[in-house]
């Protein structure tokens, strides 16, 4: 079945930056496009970025433009989020989204991300 393994999260100072890993399984990677999505407390969930399956084509939410940059590796099936400039209003559960159309949608179980001093 589809699997969505993120790892990178963690506590970071403001200003300071991570590196998002998404490890993708269960379908052929290279057909779809991914995203990054996350969730502050109290927030509704919202898209951060996604690329397409080719990684050519590249959208950013607003707030995190010329900051975060997402990139893949269809050979490793992984996606990644580059987040640097990070401020305390990044802070959230950071999740892994595919839309395979008729054959559905998947999320990670999410990591988290804390920008603290």
């Amino acid at each position: 079945q589809v699997q969505l393994v993120e790892s990178g999260g963690g506590l970071v100072q403001p200003g300071g930056s991570l590196r998002l890993s998404c490890a993708a399984s269960g379908f052929t990677f290279s057909n779809y496009a991914m995203s990054w999505y996350r969730q502050a407390p109290g927030k509704e969930r919202e898209l951060v970025a996604s690329i397409g399956s080719t990684g050519s084509s590249t959208n950013y939410a607003d707030s995190v433009k010329g900051r975060f940059t997402i990139s893949r590796d269809n050979v490793k099936n992984q996606v990644y989020l580059q987040m640097n400039s990070l401020k305390p209003e990044d802070t959230a559960v950071y999740y892994c989204f595919v839309h395979r159309g008729y054959l559905g949608r998947s999320w990670g179980q999410g990591t988290q991300v804390t920008v603290s001093s």
